[in-house]
């Protein structure tokens, strides 16, 4: 089959996780012998058109605005002329649309070409903000739920999306397939070769635990909780251990909150770190910390599960379907820095716990979160609308 792919980012653009989704789950659908053509947007000097990982991979040129939803706008316009030009070139199967940044190119060419739509919902607004408060905010609902109704499946990436979907975006249970995130665990293998000693000097004292978070610095991912609970875990380490806060993004009410919580002097703000540094520096922390507020899924938790390290997470989203309890992490309650800072030290306090939760963790990925796998329950839903739209009149 032959898919026409929409997405607003892909590597090296990084904004979010969907990056790292379509840019793994898709060499692996190639290798089920299927034709991937993905449209995104621009990036530096990166190519505008090549093959990677048998993906044929168009960058889009997208004019500068600084009116955001205007610049979705031109990035919808440009995507559903070029779709219209690969369409009179080649036949598509399919669409596949990421997330409402791209619903309105997506849904043009459905109707247009009349080619079944199918739509990975990868959050939802209503959930990021718990409730529409808004009018950007409504904007971007109504986006979503059009994207919905256009769909023919809906793909999401936890049950916890799968109810979400239904309630916030009126979308039919039945249209709705779960398929989780999935990993390369071997991406994690490389951070080797280094003086791990002088590198975690860059971040900790000798005798100091880390414990890091890494990922978007935004309101719902509750990184305010882990500052919160950092006086207790401090106190319980007699003051040995050190937070580091990993992304880029507006930090200033953070640092502001670690200046008046006392903990100044043991927080490091890095910014952005390139993956080669984060995988090394993943292989000298002592504990991921991942306290969000809201989580479809949590893909930075697999990360650490690949490099290793021992994870605590809040029970927000998907994240309790991502990691089991007391068996591959620790999983807290979520906004509440005393069930948190419980979490963290059951880690460091407990070594061999902590090397049996590593252990399992690194195994599960095999196990539940393999995108070769994870492509084929893709292809089956691909399969079913195939089969579906030959049978009906449009």
């Amino acid at each position: 089959m032959r898919v026409l792919v929409l997405a607003w980012e892909f590597p090296p653009r990084l904004i979010g996780g969907i990056a790292r989704h379509v840019a793994e789950l898709y060499p692996e659908i190639v290798k089920l012998d299927h034709e991937i053509h993905l449209l995104t947007v621009e990036f530096k000097d990166a190519p505008q058109y090549e093959i990677v990982e048998g993906i044929h991979l168009y960058r889009l040129p997208v004019a500068e605005n600084q009116d955001f939803f205007q610049w979705v706008a031109n990035m919808n316009q440009i995507m559903q002329q070029h779709g219209e030009k690969l369409f009179q070139q080649l036949k598509f199967n399919l669409i596949h649309a990421h997330d409402w940044l791209v619903g309105d190119a997506a849904i043009a060419l459905k109707h247009q070409f009349k080619t079944p739509l199918v739509s990975t919902i990868h959050a939802t607004e209503n959930g990021r903000n718990n409730g529409i408060h808004k009018g950007g905010q409504k904007y971007i609902d109504r986006k979503e739920k059009n994207l919905v109704h256009n769909s023919w499946r809906v793909i999401v990436c936890s049950q916890y999306m799968r109810y979400e979907v239904e309630r916030a975006l009126h979308s039919p249970w039945n249209k709705i397939d779960v398929v989780y995130n999935g990993i390369r665990p071997e991406k994690k293998n490389h951070a080797a070769g280094f003086d791990r000693r002088e590198f975690r000097r860059r971040f900790a004292h000798d005798d100091e635990f880390i414990i890091y978070y890494v990922g978007r610095i935004a309101y719902e991912k509750g990184i305010f909780v882990l500052l919160n609970a950092a006086p207790k875990i401090l106190e319980a380490l007699s003051g040995k251990a050190k937070f580091v806060v990993i992304g880029g993004g507006n930090t200033e009410s953070l640092k502001q909150q670690a200046k008046n919580l006392g903990i100044w002097n043991q927080c490091y703000f890095t910014g952005f770190m390139a993956d080669q540094d984060l995988d090394k520096f993943q292989t000298i922390a002592d504990c991921a910390v991942f306290p969000s507020l809201y989580e479809p899924f949590g893909i930075v938790a697999l990360e650490s599960f690949a490099a290793r390290v021992p994870v605590v997470v809040s029970d927000a989203g998907g994240l309790a379907e991502v990691v089991q309890h007391q068996k591959t992490g620790i999983v807290t309650y979520a906004n509440n820095p005393e069930s948190l800072a419980w979490g963290v030290l059951a880690v460091l306090q407990d070594p061999d716990r902590a090397k049996r939760l590593v252990e399992n963790a690194y195994e599960s990925l095999a196990n539940h979160f393999s995108w070769s796998s994870l492509a084929q329950q893709t292809e089956a839903i691909y399969g079913r609308v195939i089969r579906e739209r030959s049978v009906v009149k449009w």
